[in-house]
């Protein structure tokens, strides 16, 4: 019974294994919550994925927006992600920490200055550096959830972008010459450059009405100098004489016939064969990685012939002092030698540059020392006295001009661009005096002055000296801010600043203050009170009647140089607002 019971469930077993149907069923209902599960969370990653790639593109777009309006950075991010989708927006400020929540978006948006030329990128931009040119607007946000959020946690989508604008501007500071006197420069430029300059004042004048534009000159001398490929700025990494550097700024196009001709004489004439850093002329900012012959979109880069040509020549003569004998030439003096030296601008300080915000440009210091006698003395000036000489031994300093660009903007677009620099004239001092030669051209020390003989005078059978000194200093205060508008960038406007205004011209300034004194064969000589109050009015007349063409004379030598008594010209010759673009 139990044998048979036995088999019978054996065969049922056998039966129900070798019958398949129904298996896909089983199966089926197996593995249905798997399934549903797993594609649950493949739509949802999906949807993350997508949700991310969306708030990114969105996070660029505040980012490129926040640099287009530097100053008012968290109104740009907040108006660009609302206007694109973006739910319940709140920014968080410095030290804040607020968490995303659903339907709440969290971002923070950081100002700084983003420098391309730095090696590591991940220091390119730099937090809360000024001047700002760029933005970084960080995203925090919780994705929306279809079907997982059970299975899995849920996510916080994080996004990060950097936009950067710099807007960039061409300017210059140095001096105007309002008037031409051409055997003065012609004696300046031999004296620096060597051999016999020879202009005459028509041509001066055309080089300084005449500008010449900064890249088409690079690319000439880049010819000059046997460089036929690479950027601008290789081509400032190198080295130039004055007569490479006037050759190629003649072979500029489009410059007038006189300015070109004036170029060519000096490069002919000129026997220095120093070679100088062309950096130290121009530099050209993030414009010098282009290639060379391509123009940057919307920038005019234009310098003036005159200050380009001398402040080569000033390079090129580096420290040494030159020495200069004008004879007669000047009206009311026998004679007048003049000695000049100029200090070594300031590192990275060009007189002209293309870049951003922060950007200084630089005149050199500069001594200038006048020897002279003055001519009309000889006549009896009362009480048995004749004045035999009056010398006048001049020295002027100007310590560096300096101009800044402090901003570049755009309020309602390109047509309202305004630039505005904070120039500062250098510090002048001016001195009746003598001075030690040895340290004339020693610009790390003050110079030091002591009277000096100022007039003979003779007193019956006795021989006198008359020493005295004079000086006078103009301070320099706070830098003033110069605007330029789109007419004034094109019209190439000049802006000037002052110290302060001279009420008298720089040398009556110091005749008025000269205290005099005698000796006599070498010994003080006490209570002469009456013998100086005759000497004194004829000496300070005759110095006084040669202190216009002396004047002239010195404005004349630092006009050229670049630099000028209490004033500084700036000039902004192009500009750009330029247009944001992402960089990380």
């Amino acid at each position: 019974m139990l044998r048979r019971a036995g088999k019978g469930m054996g065969r049922l077993a056998r039966s129900m294994m070798g019958d398949r149907k129904a298996n896909f069923a089983v199966m089926t209902a197996l593995s249905a919550p798997v399934a549903l599960a797993l594609a649950a969370v493949a739509i949802d990653e999906a949807s993350i994925y997508t949700e991310r790639r969306e708030a990114q593109a969105m996070v660029d777009l505040a980012a490129i927006t926040a640099a287009s309006n530097i100053n008012n950075v968290n109104t740009a991010v907040v108006t660009t992600l609302a206007d694109n989708g973006m739910p319940g927006v709140v920014v968080q400020a410095s030290g804040q920490t607020i968490a995303p929540a659903t339907g709440k978006t969290v971002v923070t948006v950081t100002q700084g200055r983003y420098a391309s030329s730095t090696a590591n990128v991940s220091q390119r931009f730099q937090a809360g550096v000024t001047p700002y040119n760029a933005v970084r607007v960080t995203l925090a946000k919780i994705p929306n959830r279809y079907f997982a959020s059970s299975l899995i946690p849920t996510p916080v989508i994080g996004t990060q972008a950097t936009a950067s604008m710099t807007p960039l501007a061409t300017f210059s500071v140095g001096s105007r010459l309002f008037s031409v006197n051409g055997g003065i420069l012609n004696a300046l430029l031999s004296g620096l450059l060597g051999g016999n300059i020879s202009l005459s004042v028509m041509d001066y004048n055309g080089l300084i009405s005449a500008d010449v534009s900064v890249l088409s000159f690079i690319s000439a001398l880049a010819t000059q100098l046997n460089i036929t490929a690479g950027t601008y700025s290789d081509v400032l990494a190198s080295k130039a004489t004055v007569g490479q550097i006037a050759t190629a700024m003649a072979n500029v196009p489009g410059l007038g016939n006189t300015a070109k001709v004036a170029l060519q004489t000096i490069a002919s004439k000129s026997t220095s064969t120093v070679k100088i850093p062309l950096s130290s002329l121009v530099d050209l900012g993030s414009v010098g990685s282009l290639g060379l012959g391509q123009q940057p979109s919307g920038l005019g880069v234009d310098a003036s012939a005159m200050g380009m040509l001398t402040a080569a020549a000033v390079l090129a003569n580096g420290t040494n002092q030159a020495a200069i004998d004008l004879g007669a030439t000047i009206p009311g003096l026998l004679s007048t030698k003049l000695s000049i030296a100029i200090g070594e601008p300031m590192q990275s300080s060009p007189w002209l540059a293309i870049d951003g915000i922060g950007t200084v440009v630089r005149t050199a210091q500069t001594r200038i020392k006048v020897a002279a006698t003055v001519g009309g003395a000889g006549g009896n000036v009362g009480g048995g006295i004749t004045l035999v000489s009056v010398n006048l031994p001049l020295h002027v300093e100007v310590a560096y001009a300096e101009a800044k660009l402090t901003d570049i903007s755009c309020p309602t677009g390109p047509d309202s661009i305004k630039v505005t620099v904070s120039a500062r004239p250098g510090v002048v001092e001016a001195h009746l005096a003598d001075s030690s030669s040895s340290g004339f051209a020693d610009f790390t020390k003050p110079e030091s002055f002591s009277d000096t003989e100022i007039a003979k005078v003779s007193l019956l059978i006795n021989l006198l000296s008359v020493t005295g000194s004079a000086a006078f200093e103009m301070a320099n205060n706070a830098p003033t801010a110069l605007t330029f508008n789109k007419a004034d960038i094109d019209a190439k406007t000049i802006k000037t600043v002052s110290t302060q205004n001279l009420t008298q011209s720089l040398t009556t300034s110091l005749i008025t203050d000269l205290s005099l004194t005698t000796n006599l064969l070498g010994l003080p000589l006490l209570n002469l009170n009456t013998l100086l109050s005759t000497v004194r009015p004829a000496v300070v007349a005759l110095l006084n009647g040669v202190a216009a063409p002396v004047d002239e004379l010195v404005y004349n030598l630092l006009g050229a140089l670049g630099v000028r008594v209490g004033q500084a010209d700036v000039r902004v010759t192009g500009a750009t607002c330029g247009r944001a673009v992402l960089v990380q």
